[in-house]
């Protein structure tokens, strides 16, 4: 004669809408004898803010959304925030490890498991972001773009593979990389703040003038400061392209495959008047 087996509960964590917790609901799952002991009485409430830490992004204090891991340290933020940190710095805003010298975009991935428990955890967060995105393409008259799906490889064993790639390809028409050399201020010039990042990628169309307007912002240059660019032994002028400078001075300018600009700061003629 078989001994009925007792049933135990166990809590599963759903969401509850409003509350900012997650409640975790009782179902009933036969268990041993020995279990019982373990049984828990009614149901409970978990505060959502004490899984906050791992489901928030640090660069907007917002839930993550399209979760995106940097390979170097595995830190996690929303893919837009950390795609426009990188356009300003080639370093992990978290931990400041440099991501790399010159592409960083290509050293991140989208991290879709991470995603998926954040959507699941935060009541209407999927449904919230998917209604924003098509309103916005929507009052700017443009096509709402398809959820991207990973294309599976069928390997050797027939088994399907999932194909990972960068989140972010770099636009053919910034097909230009510098590498800024700081070679020194003249004496007045005044304070000036380090350039941090020295290795750009731009368009041939960009012109010296763009680029000494990218240096000044950087580093925070008053107007009395004039800056000198130099390639090879040519002193650039305002109005070069970078893809004119290419064209003329060749294979002498490129280093590694990086146009090499050499810059300096000197005093304005406007401080002598």
């Amino acid at each position: 004669m078989r001994t009925a087996v007792p049933k135990r509960k166990y809590r599963r964590r759903v969401p509850v809408s409003g509350a900012g917790m997650v409640k975790c609901e009782e179902e009933e799952k036969p268990v041993t004898a020995p279990s019982l002991r373990y049984m828990t009485g009614s149901e409970c409430l978990v505060n959502l803010t004490e899984l906050n830490p791992y489901i928030l992004c640090s660069i907007c204090k917002g839930y993550f959304v399209d979760a995106t891991t940097i390979t170097e340290c595995l830190h996690t933020f929303c893919k837009s925030c950390i795609v426009k940190h990188f356009y300003y710095s080639n370093r992990c805003p978290k931990c400041n490890v440099v991501v790399h010298q010159t592409q960083p975009l290509y050293n991140i991935r989208l991290d879709r498991q991470l995603q998926d428990i954040v959507y699941k955890l935060v009541v209407n967060l999927e449904e919230r972001e998917k209604k924003q995105m098509c309103d916005f393409y929507s009052e700017r008259g443009l096509e709402i773009p398809k959820p991207t799906v990973p294309q599976p490889n069928i390997t050797n064993r027939g088994r399907p593979r999932k194909l990972l790639g960068p989140v972010f390809r770099i636009p053919p028409e910034l097909d230009v990389s510098l590498l800024l050399e700081f070679i020194g201020a003249q004496e007045g010039t005044g304070s000036y703040k380090p350039l941090e990042k020295k290795f750009v990628r731009v368009s041939g169309e960009a012109t010296i003038g763009h680029v000494e307007k990218f240096l000044r912002r950087k580093m925070e240059l008053t107007a009395m400061c004039q800056v000198d660019i130099i390639c090879g032994d040519h002193l650039l002028e305002h109005y070069q392209t970078l893809r004119e400078i290419l064209s003329a001075i060749g294979k002498s300018a490129v280093q590694d495959g990086l146009l090499v600009l050499h810059f300096g700061l000197v005093l304005s003629p406007l401080s002598f008047t």
